[in-house]
Formats: structure tokens, C-alpha cells, sequence
């Protein structure tokens, strides 16, 4: 197989949380991203199976999105611990909440799950230099929504 399984499903995992904003849909919905994988995709190169755990698990969660909403459950949020590290999480949260999803989107992808590049760019059909500007647009709103130069 040429992709760790291990590795990558927290990754998975957290880019399906981010999309939902619910454990338990995130965690059935990256089962079922991995099942889809194996059945169809086992044998793709390492670059080219991530896009396509990432394109799986993105449509999956779109097709969750439109369904009817239910009420998330209070423990769906997790709580930081320390009062410095909740003024940072709230922080950075609200000023992440204030960006366009794609943005949010494309800094999940690329600093919290540590897709590389080249994959991020063939999962949105762009190349390599429009995603670094787009990764660059970004963190520039996010530093400047945080008042510090220099965040990511």
C-alpha cells in the first residue's frame, strides 16, 4: 500500500472535523473516506492517493453539509487547558471563523495536517505557484486578524 494508513487518518480525521464541526460525523465520515479508498485506490502512488483520501473525504463531507443540520453536542468543542492557551485558542478561532472557508480550508490542509504542496495544488486543479500565493494571501489576513506579523 503506498500510503500509511496510520499516518494519515488523524489528518483525515481532523480535515473532516474541520469541515463539520462534529466528532462523530468526522469520525464516520473518515471511515467511510478510507473504505472508499481501499476498495478503489489502494494500489495509487503516495501523492496520488492522498488526493484522492482528500477529494473522497471533501465530497463526503459536502454530501453530510446538505443534509438536514443537527444540533452539535456540547463536547464537540474541546477544551484547552490554561488560561493563556484559551485566549490563544479563542483568538485564533474567531479570527479564522472571520476568513472564507477556502482560506480556512487551505491553511488546515497545509500547516495543521502538513499536506504537501504539490498534493494540495492537484486536489484544486491549480499549480504549485498559485497555491503558494493563495497559502500566502492567507496567512497574511490570519497574522494581520491576529495583530502579529509573522504567525504562520
Amino acid at each position: 500500500m503506498s500510503v500509511d494508513i496510520e499516518e494519515q487518518y488523524e489528518k483525515i480525521y481532523r480535515y473532516c472535523y474541520f469541515k463539520l464541526k462534529n466528532r462523530e460525523s468526522a469520525e464516520d465520515i473518515t471511515q467511510e473516506a478510507f473504505l472508499r479508498y481501499l476498495e478503489r485506490y489502494r494500489f495509487a502512488s503516495s501523492e496520488t492517493a492522498l488526493k484522492y483520501l482528500y477529494t473522497i473525504a471533501r465530497n463526503l463531507c459536502i454530501d453530510e453539509y446538505r443534509k438536514p443540520a443537527a444540533l452539535p453536542l456540547p463536547e464537540d468543542i474541546p477544551e484547552p487547558s490554561g488560561e493563556d492557551a484559551r485566549l490563544t485558542n479563542l483568538a485564533l478561532h474567531q479570527a479564522l471563523l472571520e476568513m472564507p472557508p477556502g482560506q480556512q480550508e487551505l491553511l488546515l490542509l497545509r500547516y495543521v495536517n502538513e499536506v504537501p504542496v504539490s498534493v494540495i495544488a492537484k486536489l484544486y486543479g491549480i499549480s504549485r505557484f498559485a497555491l503558494r500565493r493563495r497559502l500566502l494571501a492567507a496567512s497574511e489576513i490570519l497574522s494581520q486578524k491576529l495583530g502579529k506579523e509573522d504567525f504562520l
